[in-house]
C-alpha cells in the first residue's frame, strides 16, 4: 500500500468534516436531555428542541423539528430503562477493536521461545546490590540455585517498605501470597521443575489489575477497600510461569497522572519530581529496583512516559496481543497491557508470559502467537526514522534531548542501519475516543456523583462533557482512526520499526493500536533519564524488541542505577 501524496487521502476531507461544523453536533442529545430532566415537564415540547439546539449551534425546520419529536421522546424512553440496569465498569462492549486492515499477514505458527545467551552472574556479597539488575541476570541466579526465591522475595519486600516513603509508589503489600508463592517456587526448581526465566522472580502489578484477596483501588480514594474477586487474566498467567506478586504499585486516579489518593508517585531518580504515569508506581518502582519487573497499562501513554521518566523499557503491545480481562476499564479499544522492565529481553520473557487470548477478552487476538528469539540477529532490521520529529526538537531548543536522539540516530547508523527518513500523521482525536469511553465505563460512577471527591477534579467535568457525545459522532471518529489505520500501514510498509521521539508518535499508535517500545537513550544534566521511542507493525513485537535489544546492547544507559 502506497499512499504518498498524503494530501490526497481520503481522510483529509473526512477531518475537514469533522473538525468543522460536524462537531458542532457533539452537545444537542446531552443538552436536550438535561433540558428535559430540569423541567420537571411530562413530555419534550418542540421549545425544548429550539432551546438545545441553539446552545448545540443546530438550525432546523418547524417542519423538521415535527418529524424528530417523537422519536426523540422515544430515544429518552430507551435512555431512562438503560438506566434501570446495574452496568459495572467490568462489562466489555462486544464492538471490539482490531487494529488489523487488509492487506496485513502474519506469522501464524507458534514456536518454541529461545533466550539469548545465558548471562554470568554470581550471588553478590550484598543480595541487595542485584535489586535492580536486569530480570534475565536474577532468573540466572534462580536457575542456579545460587539465590533462591524466598530470599529475592524478602529482599524486594524489605525495599519496598523500606524505600515507599521516598517514592510512593506502593498502594498495597502482598507479602503473605508473596510468601507463599516463594515457597512453592523454591521447592519445585529444587524438585527439578524449573518453570522457566520468571519463575520465582518478584514483580508489581498497576493497582487497576485485580489479585483476589487484596485491594484494588484505582488510584481514588472512593474505591480505596474495594476488592475484586478474581485475578486478573495477566495475574493468572505470571502465577503459571512461577512468577511472585509482591506489591500492587500505584496508578493515577482512575488511571490518570501520576497523584493518587496517597499523594504523588515519585521518579527514583529525582524524588523531588513525580514518575508521570499512570503506570506510575509500576514505572518508579522498575526503575528503582523495588520488584524485578512491573506491569503497566495504557490507553494514551500511561506505559510509555513512566517508562521514559524513570529510566526503564516499557512496551505498549499491539492492541489485543494481551487480555485484559480484570483489569479496569480505561478506554474499551485503547486499553493496552505491557511489560515494563530494566532490559528489552526481559521485556520479551514477560511478554510472552502474558500474551494470547484468554477466551474472556473478545479484543485478544487468536492465531497470532509472539515467537521471541533472543539469539536471532538483528542485522537484516529494516529501520525507518520520524524526521520532522528530530527537527521538532531542534525547533524547541531542547539541546538535552536534541542531542541524545541525534546520538540514537548516530548508534544505529553505526551498527550497519541504513535508516529511511518516514513522516506519520499526527492527530489527537484519541482523546476524543477515549474519554466517551472513558464516560460510558464510569457512567454509574459519575451518576451517583461518586466523583465529587476526586483528587482531579478536571475529571468531573471531562467524563460529563463526554456525556453529551452523541453515537453517530462516536462512530465517524471511529471511521477516521480507519483512515489513519489504512495510511500508517503504508508508512510502515517494508519497516520492523520507526524511531521517534515519544510524543510525537504516541496519540497516533495508541490510536492504531501499533506496539510501541521505548529504551533509554541518555541523561539530563540533572541525573534524570531520557528515552526514545520505537515504532513497531501491528503483531510485529518480535522485531520491534530486537531492534531495541541492538540498541541497547550499543549503549550502558540501562545499566545505570539511581541512587536510592
Amino acid at each position: 500500500m502506497s499512499l504518498t501524496n498524503r494530501s490526497e487521502h481520503p481522510r483529509r476531507k473526512f477531518l475537514a468534516y469533522f473538525s468543522g461544523a460536524g462537531l458542532g453536533t457533539t452537545l444537542f442529545p446531552g443538552v436536550l436531555w438535561a433540558r428535559l430532566q430540569e423541567s420537571g415537564a411530562e413530555g419534550l415540547t418542540i421549545g425544548m428542541m429550539k432551546e438545545a439546539a441553539a446552545l448545540a449551534g443546530l438550525e432546523f425546520t418547524d417542519e423538521e423539528y415535527d418529524l424528530m419529536v417523537d422519536e426523540v421522546e422515544k430515544n429518552f424512553g430507551h435512555y431512562q430503562d438503560m438506566r434501570q440496569r446495574r452496568i459495572d465498569n467490568s462489562v466489555p462492549s462486544p464492538l471490539y477493536f482490531n487494529p488489523a486492515v487488509p492487506g496485513m499477514t502474519f506469522d501464524r505458527f507458534e514456536r518454541e521461545m529461545r533466550q539469548g545467551a545465558a548471562p554470568e552472574v554470581s550471588r553478590p556479597a550484598d543480595l541487595e546490590e542485584a535489586a535492580s539488575w536486569p530480570m534475565t541476570h536474577l532468573a540466572r541466579l534462580v536457575e542456579t540455585r545460587q539465590v533462591s526465591s524466598a530470599e529475592l522475595t524478602e529482599m524486594y519486600l524489605s525495599r519496598l517498605e523500606r524505600l515507599n516513603p521516598v517514592l510512593n509508589c506502593v498502594v498495597n503489600l502482598t507479602a503473605e501470597r508473596a510468601r507463599q508463592q516463594a515457597r512453592a517456587a523454591d521447592e519445585e526448581i529444587a524438585a527439578g521443575n524449573y518453570r522457566g526465566p520468571l519463575h520465582g522472580i518478584p514483580w508489581g502489578a498497576k493497582d487497576i489489575i485485580a489479585v483476589r484477596g487484596y485491594p484494588t483501588t484505582w488510584g481514588a480514594g472512593v474505591f480505596e477497600d474495594q476488592v475484586i474477586d478474581t485475578d486478573a487474566a495477566v495475574v493468572e498467567r505470571l502465577d503459571a510461569a512461577g512468577a511472585v506478586l509482591v506489591a500492587k504499585l500505584t496508578t493515577g486516579e482512575l488511571a490518570f497522572g501520576h497523584n493518587w489518593f496517597g499523594g504523588r508517585t515519585n521518579n527514583p531518580w529525582n524524588p523531588e519530581e513525580g514518575s508521570s504515569g499512570s503506570s506510575a508506581g509500576s514505572g518508579s518502582a522498575a526503575g528503582g529496583g523495588l520488584v524485578g519487573f512491573a506491569i503497566g497499562t495504557d490507553t494514551g501513554g500511561s506505559i510509555l512516559s513512566p517508562s521514559i521518566r524513570c529510566g526503564v523499557v516499557g512496551l505498549r503491545p499491539t492492541f489485543g496481543r494481551v487480555p485484559r480481562t480484570g483489569v479496569m476499564a480505561a478506554g474499551f479499544s485503547l486499553d493496552k497491557i505491557g511489560p515494563m522492565t530494566r532490559g528489552v529481553e526481559d521485556n520479551a520473557l514477560v511478554l510472552h508470559a502474558i500474551a494470547g487470548p484468554d477466551g474472556q477478552d473478545l479484543a485478544c487476538v487468536q492465531g497470532v502467537p509472539f515467537n521471541w528469539d533472543g539469539a536471532a540477529s538483528a542485522s537484516g532490521l529494516r529501520l525507518g526514522y520520524l524526521e520532522s520529529a528530530f527537527e521538532q526538537l531542534e525547533s524547541e531548543n531542547d539541546p538535552e534531548n536534541l542531542e541524545h536522539a541525534r546520538r540514537t540516530l548516530d548508534t544505529l547508523r553505526s551498527l550497519g542501519y541504513d535508516l529511511k527518513p518516514v513522516e506519520i500523521p499526527r492527530d489527537r482525536l484519541i482523546y476524543f475516543i477515549e474519554y466517551v469511553e472513558r464516560s460510558t465505563g464510569f457512567d454509574e460512577f459519575k451518576r451517583n456523583r461518586q466523583d465529587e471527591n476526586l483528587v482531579r477534579q478536571g475529571h468531573r467535568g471531562e467524563l460529563r462533557a463526554s456525556h453529551l457525545v452523541p453515537a453517530v459522532e462516536w462512530l465517524q471518529a471511529n471511521r477516521i482512526r480507519y483512515l489513519f489505520m489504512e495510511e500508517l500501514a503504508g508508512i510502515m510498509e517494508g519497516l520492523d520499526a520507526v524511531v521517534s521521539p515519544w510524543r510525537a508518535i504516541n496519540a497516533l499508535t495508541s490510536m492504531t493500536g501499533n506496539p510501541v517500545v521505548t529504551v533509554p537513550n541518555g541523561f539530563d544534566p540533572d541525573g534524570t533519564p531520557t528515552g526514545i521511542a520505537l515504532l513497531g507493525q501491528v503483531y510485529g513485537e518480535e522485531r520491534l524488541l530486537l531492534a531495541a535489544k541492538a540498541l541497547q546492547d550499543a549503549t550502558d544507559y540501562h545499566t545505570r542505577r539511581p541512587n536510592l
